[in-house]
């Protein structure tokens, strides 16, 4: 059996490779598609098939997965501009007759306010009208998108943003790749789509609290109304569109988004998510 993994050069799908590995599944098995050439050559030192990915090129991707059994297609793209490349992904895989198309979506994707979830939306759309039997991982946040707070808890003594209240059931990337490993070794998933997030939602008053005990220092957490979280992005250096959406995200979390805790991904991985508490310490 081949599995394939288009992304296979980024945080996530690295760590599935991990997991997969740790999974008994052997490297040769395995066929790394990605962009960034220097990792894909560490990946073939560690004994995997690998190839550099163009998404433009739907004939020559098909031509790449044509023995693939299972694929995992990681949400590649930037947003706003990530459609085209993961349709041409789809078509690709129908072509070359994959077995199994698994993707990584985002947590309730077909109802979230989320603004980032369109696309997303989208893509399972893409995926559903393919025919190619799916699961979709609807991944919620990653604990790691919020280490530059735990930065700036560390040297400053503050997290500033708009959420507020907003409550976040991260996970690390570890605990999402691992789920994405059990999809494509397991069977049973075709049809099926998972809503994963960390088994515990957090404020950032927690995050701040937690900040504060694994440091050792005073750390507090300053709620910005929308429009001062503006000024400041665009004092940082940030430009206009780069802060509205910064701001607009944040939003959608201080609405509730990213703060559903169905349980999926505990029980798709078999242990409780990895704590707050736990991620920050790595940090240190």
């Amino acid at each position: 059996m081949t599995i394939a993994i288009i992304g296979a050069t980024g945080q996530l799908g690295g760590h599935t490779i991990d997991a997969l590995l740790e999974r008994g599944i052997p490297a040769g098995d395995l066929l790394a598609l990605g962009r960034d050439t220097e990792r894909l050559t560490a990946l073939t030192e560690r004994g995997l098939r690998t190839a550099t990915l163009n998404l433009d090129d739907v004939d020559g991707t098909a031509t790449q997965l044509a023995d693939v059994d299972k694929l995992l297609l990681v949400s590649v793209g930037a947003p706003g501009q990530a459609l085209a490349p993961r349709g041409n992904a789809i078509e690709a895989a129908r072509r070359a007759g994959v077995g199994h198309l698994v993707y990584t979506s985002a947590l309730q994707a077909p109802t979230t306010i989320l603004g980032l979830a369109a696309e997303h939306k989208a893509t399972e759309e893409l995926v559903t009208a393919s025919g190619l039997p799916a699961t979709f991982l609807r991944n919620g946040w990653y604990t790691e998108n919020h280490q530059q707070d735990f930065t700036s808890a560390r040297e400053t003594g503050v997290i500033a943003n708009s959420v507020g209240d907003g409550r976040l059931a991260t996970a690390s990337r570890r605990d999402f790749a691992e789920a994405a490993a059990v999809v494509l070794t397991t069977p049973g998933h075709e049809g099926r789509a998972y809503e994963l997030s960390g088994d515990t939602a957090w404020s950032f008053e927690e995050f701040a609290a937690i900040a504060a005990k694994v440091l050792g220092t005073s750390v507090r957490y300053e709620a910005l109304t929308p429009e001062q979280e503006h000024k400041q992005l665009l004092a940082f250096g940030l430009d206009e569109g780069t802060a509205g959406f910064m701001v607009a995200l944040n939003g959608n979390m201080r609405d509730g988004a990213l703060a559903p805790t169905p349980g999926d991904l505990a029980r798709l991985i078999g242990h409780p998510t990895q704590p707050l508490e736990t991620t920050l310490r790595a940090w240190v």
